[in-house]
């Protein structure tokens, strides 16, 4: 079969049509074209289309647009209304609702939802613990953050405050909620966190002309005491992880490997030439080095496949075989010929595995479907795909269950892709985030290789699956 018709997994980039409208009309308004805006998959449909659609005049096209948009509201389409030959160029667009994910994952402003775009902490948000003075904890902690970044230092002031309140009220029932192996580490961090936020206090408290240089540097330092202060209520809250906690998977799936925890992966990519360099925002660099956790708690089958063939060295010198500013996407062992996953050894057929949904109100991740198809298609997921460098299980897109080991991080813009809007959640598996230079995959494009993936925290939490 030519490569060029060959059925490939991917990622489709859906936009919702209304904000294509939307910037169709402003771009009409200064005259400059609008296709450069469009994803791969759109700009090669308005390119091979017959029906002509796309050579309507700008001004006629984009109110056009805008009330297509409206009238779509309540119906979803297929690409063949608007001429296409081939449903696999353009994926269907389907309106979704706004919602509010669970555990204070995005806030609600006078604007609507601020999106939690930190990927750390929707990792925390995704540890299944039950303890409300450490989600109260964790939300002081993690606005302190959010007010540093804004320059709202009397808003930070009293994040500070409220955190310190809950250490010295709370603190029986924060360790409490800690396993009993745990409480000794939790009593050391308890008090790290304290010394932590005074020293944050202190920084808030130095005179600095603002717009200056000790502003800047005062901002700054705040940042990386608010960062330490972050990682001490991580590690405190994975003591509140129970013992042996597991997450139940369908005996049917015993046969694939699955992470029953986290793991931490680091990845190494270079250049396909010799000597030369990635240059991202003016700066160059010789290599993209990237940390990865991939979440087991939430995604067992899918965490597993993907660090189970990390240990194998499967990614080790593949190539990237798209980029295209909405995701970067590698795996595929032959993009030009016929094997597009894994296959094990001594067998022909390729790995594959199933699709896996963990609903945020459910006890357990469902399979096999999208929430869509399961009549719950606006619910929240517990692992979101509104971080940049969200880590997602790339499959056909009518095939729920055709993922092996093609691996995609999104390049995630919240201006694109407001909060309860993202048309990923409940349709692709998210299996984690990149918490260490994310901001760099910006700069990788198809072709560069990965030189190695190595699993460096958290092996001991892959289980083998059982022999067939």
């Amino acid at each position: 079969m030519p490569s060029s018709e060959r059925l490939r997994q991917r990622v489709h980039p859906s936009i919702p049509i209304l904000w294509v409208a939307i910037i169709q009309q402003f771009f009409c308004l200064v005259k400059r074209p609008v296709l450069l805006f469009l994803p791969p998959s759109l700009l090669q449909d308005t390119k091979t289309s017959s029906s002509g659609w796309h050579k309507i005049p700008k001004k006629l096209l984009a109110p056009a647009t805008l009330a297509f948009a409206t009238w779509q509201s309540t119906f979803s389409f297929h690409p063949a209304l608007l001429g296409s030959t081939s449903s696999n160029l353009m994926p269907r667009l389907e309106t979704v609702r706004s919602v509010q994910a669970a555990g204070r994952q995005n806030a609600p402003t006078s604007a609507g939802s601020r999106v939690n775009k930190d990927a750390e902490s929707l990792l925390r948000y995704g540890l299944p613990i039950n303890s409300k003075e450490a989600r109260d904890l964790q939300e002081a902690i993690e606005g302190v953050k959010e007010n540093v970044r804004s320059k709202r230092l009397s808003e930070g002031k009293k994040d500070v405050s409220r955190a310190k309140t809950i250490l010295s009220s709370k603190k029986e029932k924060l360790l409490k909620a800690v396993r009993p192996d745990g409480k000794a580490r939790a009593t050391e961090l308890l008090s790290e966190i304290d010394t932590k936020l005074d020293e944050i206090a202190t920084t808030f408290n130095e005179d600095a002309g603002r717009g200056s240089e000790q502003e800047r540097a005062k901002l700054d330092l705040a940042y990386k005491q608010q960062a330490a202060a972050s990682r001490s209520i991580t590690e405190l809250q994975e003591l509140m992880v129970p013992a042996g906690y597991t997450v139940k998977v369908p005996e049917e799936f015993a046969y694939l490997p699955q992470l029953q925890g986290r793991a931490e992966v680091d990845m190494t990519m270079k250049k396909a030439e010799a000597g030369e360099k990635f240059e991202i925002k003016g700066k160059l660099y010789d290599a993209i080095n990237i940390k990865m956790v991939i979440d087991g708690f939430n995604a067992p089958v899918t965490a597993g496949n993907f660090v189970d063939l990390v240990q194998k060295g499967f990614y080790n010198n593949r190539p990237i075989t798209r980029s295209d500013g909405f995701v970067v996407q590698f795996g595929d062992p032959e993009p030009e010929g016929e094997v597009h996953g894994y296959v094990p050894p001594g067998q022909k057929e390729v790995r594959k595995i199933p699709l896996e949904i963990f609903v945020t109100q459910d006890d357990a991740p469902m399979y096999g479907t999208t929430t869509e198809d399961d009549g719950r298609g606006y619910s929240a997921t517990r692992l979101p795909f509104q971080a940049y460098g969200a880590i997602g299980m790339a499959r056909e897109e009518y095939v729920a269950d055709s993922a092996s080991s093609q691996v995609f991080w999104l390049l995630f813009e919240s201006d694109l892709t407001p909060a309860g809007k993202n048309l990923l959640d409940g349709r692709y598996a998210c299996l984690g985030y990149t918490i260490e230079n994310a901001e760099l995959l910006a700069g990788v494009k198809e072709g560069d290789v990965i030189v190695s993936a190595k699993v460096v925290k958290g092996a001991e939490n892959l289980v083998p699956g059982k022999k067939q």
